[in-house]
């Protein structure tokens, strides 16, 4: 009796699925049903355009070697305008993913602009060859206009091209279209003294620049009365540089006069703190920065 209870037991437990051990498959664990994203109905305002900084570069090389730095390595950017006569732009970094371009720095109190800025190198050579060594030889500190190496102009009728589509698409401020220098002074100098902001903003409303008028009236003002360091170095960091709160003039912050200098007053870029550049700075700030301080 035992003998058959034991062998009805096993042959039962033996016909039982494994429950255990079995794997359902997929397709019936999927819901039937079929859900749709709704994008219409509700829209947050709580919202803004995650690019908010256009970054210009040059190359530091001819045409080969720069494609071979941006498609190879661990440096890269959105975009890339050779020095060569074509109708080509080109797209190494779609807009939608992060580029390696801006490295350590910051500006407009942004400091990690890899994520949130479009970058665009340019092929030039930056300070001409006979120049590159120039300051330790000399009594120079920084490069004046003369050493720097002039952009194509097909470069530049390209680069407002592709400047102006971005701006307009991610509803950029013109005081967020800046150079390498500008947001990195202690490193970088690019895209350099013979990059035209001025004309870049004049023929194609791209970028941020002074009115002449109130450069003039400023001027007058410094005159009248001397801005203390300290008050001149908050309004470099109204503007959006990265100033230090030292009260003197160290090499930190004349290269943030430089950086400034290189972009705004090309012809003279010294990293001397001066009349001029502290008005186009004023200037600059009224213009943009919306304070009501100024005076």
């Amino acid at each position: 009796m035992a003998k058959n209870f034991t062998a009805l037991a096993l042959a039962t437990f033996l016909s039982l699925p494994l429950i255990g051990c079995i794997t359902t498959p997929k397709a019936q664990m999927a819901t039937t049903e079929s859900f749709v994203i709704d994008t219409e109905t509700y829209q947050s305002t709580g919202k803004s355009e995650r690019i908010k900084t256009i970054v210009l570069h040059y190359t530091v090389s001819d045409n080969a070697r720069s494609i071979k730095l941006l498609t190879r390595g661990k440096v890269s950017a959105h975009y890339l305008i050779m020095d060569k006569n074509d109708n080509k732009i080109y797209s190494l970094v779609p807009e939608s993913e992060r580029a390696w371009h801006a490295g350590d720095g910051g500006f407009a109190g942004r400091t990690i602009l890899n994520d949130t800025s479009i970058g665009i190198e340019i092929v030039n050579k930056g300070i001409k060859p006979q120049y590159r060594n120039a300051l330790k030889n000399s009594e120079l500190d920084y490069h004046p206009y003369s050493h720097f190496v002039k952009f194509d102009e097909l470069q530049i009728k390209k680069v407002a091209q592709l400047v102006q589509d971005i701006a307009q698409r991610y509803d950029i401020s013109p005081k967020n279209i800046i150079g390498h220098a500008d947001l990195a002074p202690s490193r970088k100098i690019d895209p350099g003294a013979k990059f035209p902001w001025q004309r870049l903003y004049s023929e194609y409303g791209i970028g941020a620049w002074y009115d002449e008028a109130d450069k003039q009236y400023f001027m007058q003002q410094v005159q009248l009365a001397t801005p203390t360091i300290r008050e001149v170095k908050q309004a470099f960091r109204d503007y959006g540089y990265q100033m230090n709160t030292t009260d003197v003039w160290d090499k930190e912050s004349r290269n943030v006069i430089y950086a400034f200098q290189l972009h705004f007053r090309p012809l003279k870029p010294t990293g001397i703190m001066d009349i001029e550049t502290y008005a186009i700075l004023k200037a600059l700030n009224k213009k943009y920065v919306g304070r009501d301080d100024f005076y």
